[in-house]
This record gives C-alpha cells, structure tokens and sequence, in this order.
C-alpha cells in the first residue's frame, strides 16, 4: 500500500474550524432576526459582516490548496468541504436579507422551530470541524446531522401546511413561503457538508 504524505501544518483544519464557528455566529444572529425585540437593520448589517469573514476565510482556504504541495487529504474534497461551509453562510444571510426587505415581524412557531433546527446544525458542525484532524468520532456528527434534517423537512412541510390554511394574507404567505424555502435550503446544506465529511473520513480511512 502507497505511503501517503501528511503535512504537519494545521492551517486548514484550523480554517475549517473558524469557518464553522461563524456558521454559530450566523445561526445566532439569524435566532435574533426573528426576535420580537430584535434591531433588524443592525442584526442585518452584523450578519452582512459576518458572511463577508467567512468568504474570506474560505478563500485563504483556496489560496493554501493552490500553494500546498502537499494537503491534508484530496484537495477536490478541500475545495467541496470549504464550499459547503460557506454555501450554508450564504443561505442564511439570505433569510436575514429577506426578512429585513420583506419587513416581515410576525413568525409562526414552525419557522421558530426552524431556526432553532439549523442553531443546533451550527453547534455540532463546529463541534465535528476539529475531530478532521484525526478523523475519530465523526459518524455521531453525521447521523445527527442526518436527523436533524429530516426533522428540519418536516417542520418544514408542517409550515407550508400553515400558511395554506387560509389564516393568512396572500402577501404574508409569499413572504413567509420565501423565508421558509431559505431556512430549508441552509437545513439541507449543514447536510450537504455533513456528508462532504463522511467521504472524505471514508476515503481516508
């Protein structure tokens, strides 16, 4: 069997790592977005800020692949896992965006639970982001992951139920139809990552 180089620089788990926890950052400003007494403009322009980092943070992941003779593990698989950190970053500033320009201040409980589905996605993908090193103990990340998101898709098919009931105007319900599809969308790219991490630990061991 091949021997395989491993370098001994920690910068990209150390990346990854910062990249997950601004995905905490942002699970929590957008928890604060949909606050009775939140300041949304300002919430808004934190996570605006915050997104911004984290594509920083993912392009010196880029540029450290591009520069790296030799990588941690398949630099495909780099560029996938720093993508999908980022993607899940992007969908949530988007919910904040919408909500911000749609002016929308009332929420149902589904789109609470919601929230609190992709804050607890946030928690243990940054808690996984450090085990890359060994590649130890991951599978509870993903299987939880997994769960989480299935729980995410019926909270999330709860919800539209909801809003089709007739309790609401038709101009809430295209508000709040737009929130929920983006508060699905960042549930089932904290998946999407979950499952960058179980090929690459696959592949790897």
């Amino acid at each position: 069997m091949a021997l395989r180089l491993r370098p001994t620089d920690t910068s990209f788990y150390d990346l990854f790592t910062t990249s997950a926890q601004y995905l905490v950052t942002g699970a929590g400003l957008l928890a604060e977005m949909i606050s009775d007494e939140a300041d949304r403009p300002q919430v808004a322009k934190q996570m605006r800020e915050a997104e911004h980092i984290c594509d920083e943070n993912t392009h010196e992941i880029v540029r450290r692949v591009n520069s790296s003779f030799v990588t941690p593990f398949d630099r495909e698989d780099i560029y996938s896992l720093a993508s999908g950190l980022d993607d899940v970053m992007d969908d949530m500033d988007e919910v904040v965006d919408l909500i911000l320009l749609y002016e929308v201040v009332n929420f149902p409980a589904e789109i609470l639970h919601q929230v609190e589905i992709i804050q607890r996605c946030a928690e243990i993908t940054a808690e996984a982001m450090p085990k890359l090193r060994t590649m130890a103990d991951l599978d509870e990340y993903w299987i939880e992951i997994n769960r989480l998101e299935n729980s995410g898709d019926k909270s999330y098919r709860r919800t539209l139920a909801k809003l089709f009931s007739g309790d609401f105007k038709a101009i809430e319900v295209l508000k709040l139809k737009d929130i929920i599809t983006s508060l699905e969308g960042a549930i089932d790219a904290f998946e999407k990552v979950a499952n960058i991490v179980e090929q690459i630990t696959v592949k790897e061991s």
